[in-house]
């Protein structure tokens, strides 16, 4: 499933904890993974200083980048490694594309400071302008499990949910976990007892998740199948994943718009900085190339 992964690095303690998750990946798949370095040039403190800072940059780049790359080499994963100039996430999705990268991996926080950085706007805005699936860690906390026991897949039905259920599937298949599929009914401020419509929304729900579960009954994947009744989509996802063990969700970036249900990249974006667990963005399909 994956033969090339990126791996961005800053080379703080945030990176270095997710880059064992993604030797894991890696190691698992018999994929290279491409470690890249960013040296930003974007920021005025940077550019109006000239070559040198740059210079400094770049070096400093090189020695994150051949650490990580011994690190490989010593779980035998076999390694590339780059430091470019540029915007981060610009230049990181750029290089996904250009390298024919199938999955990014970033942690969702990094360093601090005017310098450089891979904080989670900056995952968020990888995550927006990848045209591949993006792998988002939140290095703080217990380290990711691998491999994955049980993966959730919220869907609304949605083209880019069953993206990221097909992905999900895969992935479940090669490691023998089980799907959770989840559609979260969505009543806002009003609340289930205030909202006459919920009914309604509750059977559709139910219908979606079934057909999905059906698509997983295809693949050969054991599918458990779940609509909750929440406030919002991005809280009932949370709430899920706490209370089932979740070690993995997969997700569409763009979903249904509307009063009804969706999830939209507001949702996607919301569970990528808030979830304990990697989160697998799927960017819409017709996006690709």
């Amino acid at each position: 499933m994956f033969d090339r992964i990126l791996f961005p690095t800053d080379g703080s303690d945030g990176a270095t904890a997710a880059f064992d998750h993604v030797l894991d990946l890696a190691a698992d798949h018999d994929a290279t993974v491409h470690v890249l370095n960013v040296a930003d040039t974007t920021h005025d403190s940077v550019t109006q200083i000239g070559g040198d800072v740059v210079d400094v940059l770049e070096r400093e780049g090189e020695e994150i980048v051949e650490a990580a790359a011994d690190r490989a080499a010593d779980r035998g994963v076999e390694a590339v490694t780059e430091v470019l100039q540029g915007g981060v996430a610009e230049t990181i999705a750029a290089y996904a594309g250009e390298y024919g990268v199938d999955l990014v991996v970033m942690p969702t926080r990094g360093r601090t400071g005017f310098d450089r950085l891979l904080l989670g706007s900056t995952t968020e805005r990888v995550v927006r302008e990848s045209t591949v699936p993006v792998l988002s860690i939140r290095p703080d906390g217990e380290p990711a499990q691998y491999p994955y026991q049980n993966v959730l897949v919220p869907t609304d039905g949605s083209d880019p949910a069953g993206d990221a259920l097909d992905r999900a599937l895969t992935l479940a298949d090669h490691m023998g976990a089980t799907v959770h599929i989840l559609n979260v009914v969505g009543v806002g401020a009003v609340g289930q007892e205030g909202y006459s419509g919920v009914e309604g929304l509750v059977e559709g729900a139910e219908e979606t998740v079934s057909a999905a579960a059906a698509t997983a009954e295809e693949a050969g994947v054991e599918a458990v199948e779940a609509v909750e009744v929440g406030s919002s989509a991005a809280r009932g996802i949370e709430a899920y994943i706490e209370e089932h063990d979740i070690d993995l969700v997969a997700m569409g970036t763009q979903g249904r718009t509307g009063v009804k249900r969706y999830l939209l990249g507001s949702v996607a974006e919301r569970t990528v900085r808030t979830s304990r667990v990697p989160v697998l963005t799927v960017p819409d399909s017709d996006d690709e190339d």
